[in-house]
């Protein structure tokens, strides 16, 4: 009977340890929640995807939830997985804003947070030094924008309108969104900087949907037939959207001969499309001709970086230094919130862009 009453308690501390350890399962296994504002973006289904690929390969278990955009429903789902014993995140929040509650609510459990793809506040990096951000800094998305612009253009002046003229038209992300700000001003303001007079026909968020940025483009279309020449997207998929407007329309290089890149300047659309994202779908775009560049942001390593530091705090407690892929947290502030802010500089991770043209596209194909 006594051993029996042993047994019972040996195994009831067990189960207490696991749960102190921050939700972890049978054997010993690390449980990892992933909180994803919405995995019907492309981006963020391939960043899910990936995280399921690794959390397999190490051996964890990842909750992965889908607030669908809804920030009312990312908490619940939070709720729900602390409520369970789940410690340890990698969350990209609906919103900026959104980050402070669940940083506070992870806290207060003991745990913490790898902030990904959307910025979280500064006050939530501040709630603890389990809170990082791996990311990638959404300015320089921008700036790569314009270095391909320019690239364009050099290559082909008789494209630019009188005294160096850019007729813009641009599709933006969710409004208020970090990417849709940072992306925005930087490549208006890199290309003004490289002395290009910009001239914004029309710009207006479509959310980073190709549906919303099609019907946005049809109305533009019929607006600025013949006035634009060039067209800019916060995102790939809002780049794709406008360039299967286009091709319905029959803005193209030979209405006859649609996906023929007639004039040679790597697009068969009248006007360069330059998104951001490097997603497969933009890729093969790339490859028909239709979509003329766009900036990788690595869904992989991104997704990488932020498990790498959930799954760090779940099994070791804390993290520090570099990552077994090489990044380290910033040692100088940057002028990007919340990376401007000294006192959280060493809990930010970043992943770069990389420019994706139609000279080195099919290096970033996935075999």
């Amino acid at each position: 009977m006594e051993t029996r009453q042993m047994k019972t308690l040996f195994s009831a501390l067990a189960l207490a340890g696991m749960a102190v350890l921050g939700g972890n399962a049978a054997a010993g296994q690390p449980v990892i929640g992933a909180l994803i504002r919405n995995l019907d973006d492309q981006f963020l289904g391939d960043y899910g995807s990936n995280l399921k690929k690794i959390a397999a390969a190490k051996g964890a278990e990842l909750k992965l939830m889908d607030a669908h955009g809804d920030m009312a429903t990312q908490l619940d789902q939070l709720n729900t997985l602390l409520s369970q014993g789940v410690k340890y995140f990698v969350v990209v929040p609906v919103v900026t804003e959104g980050s402070d509650q669940i940083a506070q609510a992870i806290a207060a459990k003991g745990g913490g947070a790898a902030f990904s793809n959307t910025a979280p506040t500064v006050k939530a990096l501040k709630t603890g030094r389990n809170f990082f951000l791996a990311s990638s800094p959404e300015s320089v998305a921008g700036q790569i924008q314009a270095a391909i612009v320019d690239d364009y253009f050099k290559k082909f002046p008789a494209k630019l309108g009188p005294g160096k003229s850019i007729n813009l038209l641009m599709l933006l992300g969710q409004l208020g969104h970090p990417a849709q700000i940072y992306r925005t001003q930087a490549v208006l303001a890199s290309l003004q900087q490289k002395g290009y007079k910009v001239n914004v026909l029309a710009k207006d968020t479509a959310n980073w949907q190709p549906e919303e940025a099609q019907q946005k483009m049809d109305a533009w279309l019929n607006a600025y037939r013949g006035k634009f020449n060039l067209v800019l997207a916060n995102n790939d998929s809002m780049a794709l959207g406008a360039v299967e407007s286009l091709v319905t329309a029959k803005y193209v290089d030979d209405p006859a001969r649609p996906g023929v890149d007639v004039d040679g300047d790597g697009t068969s659309l009248k006007v360069p499309v330059i998104g951001v994202d490097a997603t497969p779908v933009a890729l093969r775009s790339m490859a028909e001709k239709k979509l003329y560049a766009t900036v990788l942001q690595d869904a992989g390593e991104q997704s990488a970086t932020a498990f790498e530091l959930a799954y760090l705090m779940a099994t070791k407690g804390a993290v520090g230094g570099a990552t077994v892929r090489g990044y380290k947290p910033l040692a100088v502030a940057i002028e990007e919130a919340p990376a401007n802010n000294a006192a959280v500089i060493g809990q930010v991770y970043l992943v770069p862009f990389k420019a994706v043209t139609q000279e080195n596209y099919k290096s970033f194909t996935k075999k």
